[in-house]
């Protein structure tokens, strides 16, 4: 993990195929406007929308049995994989928990590290003891395993990740920090939402971190809302990053450096503006996501093509260069933005 490996990554997949490193000369040297010479250079691929938790922040919760939509075969997202030629990267998870789609997510992530491309996924850590999936999934070589803890205590914890066991969750964190610790690797990162149910927690959090083998942990300031005005509502009321305050956001830190844990946070800073080219949201002129049944949704904050929907993924270049797309973009350069999109942007 971490920044260097991060470009490293990316010189080995652009020498690996002439055709990533011609697009993405063409994506460095492009300006942002509606009609793209070259393929998207990311993507989220979500490998299935189901989970088996009902997080209090997520859509999940309002889905009948926790599922939207069938898993994503893995002729498909192999055949996604060799048409995307420019791909440097991908997220290979959305909404649901990728673990429910063992053992053919492992192939999945196999599929693109032969490939050289950097890859990241994001776990409850729930499944991890079953079949040894912890071990499959660290010899399988994502680049980065994000793992949600968002409490340190039983009840704070099953409290917002409803559905969940503690337990369960914690042994499985110790169990894929030792092994990766036996396989001489860094791979995962501990992962918190900061929320008004945990925010009282948060120095806690980075002892936990420590004791369950983290070396790295982000405290995520920000929940979005899915492009729905009712989970604004939900997600709003919720907000905690008012309760980190600078000086207790160093002793974090600090903290963190005396457990051997680095400490980051996250947080959209500045708003886009559709005002200055330079920002722009880069969803819409370099990434898209693909949900599991295969249509093109415009970022990981809607997540959901019952929300928004650009396309058949299964045509995906079509799509990427079409007049859905075209306007897409010219609405976020115009400043005519998709009511999604608003909140994201600020008002002028």
């Amino acid at each position: 993990m971490g920044k260097q490996a991060y470009i490293d990554e990316r010189e080995r997949r652009l020498a690996f195929d002439p055709r990533c490193a011609e697009n993405y000369a063409r994506y460095r040297r492009a300006r942002r406007t509606p009609n793209l010479d070259y393929l998207p250079v990311k993507l989220d691929i979500e490998n299935v929308s189901r989970c088996n938790f009902r997080c209090t922040m997520c859509q999940v919760s309002d889905w009948a049995k926790g599922k939207r939509a069938d898993d994503l075969p893995i002729g498909e997202f192999t055949r996604l994989i060799d048409e995307q030629y420019g791909l440097v990267e991908i997220k290979l998870q959305g909404i649901g928990e990728p673990l429910l789609g063992a053992p053919e997510l492992f192939d999945m992530i196999r599929y693109v590290r032969e490939r050289h491309i950097w890859v990241r996924l994001t776990t409850n850590a729930s499944l991890l003891h079953l079949k040894e999936n912890y071990k499959h999934l660290i010899d399988s070589d994502p680049n980065e395993v994000q793992i949600s803890i968002d409490g340190a205590t039983k009840d704070v914890f099953e409290g917002i990740r409803r559905g969940s066991r503690f337990e369960t969750v914690m042994d499985n964190c110790k169990k894929i920090n030792a092994y990766s610790r036996e396989r001489g690797v860094r791979r995962t990162k501990m992962w918190t939402v900061v929320q008004a149910g945990n925010v009282h927690q948060v120095p806690d959090l980075v002892e936990l971190a420590a004791e369950l083998g983290f070396t790295s942990m982000v405290f995520s300031l920000d929940i979005g809302d899915w492009g729905q005005q009712s989970w604004q509502d939900r997600n709003g009321a919720a907000m905690a990053n008012s309760g980190i305050a600078p000086e207790l956001a160093e002793r974090l830190v600090m903290r963190g450096r005396e457990l051997g844990v680095t400490v980051a946070f996250w947080t959209i800073a500045d708003k886009y503006d559709w005002m200055d080219e330079s920002k722009l949201c880069p969803w819409p002129f370099e990434r898209a996501y693909i949900s599991s049944d295969q249509r093109v949704v415009p970022c990981c904050m809607i997540a959901n093509p019952e929300t928004y929907e650009l396309g058949d993924a299964k045509n995906l270049p079509e799509v990427w260069t079409g007049e859905t797309m075209q306007a897409f973009r010219a609405a976020h350069i115009s400043g005519a933005l998709p009511d999604i999109c608003r909140n994201c942007y600020v008002e002028h």
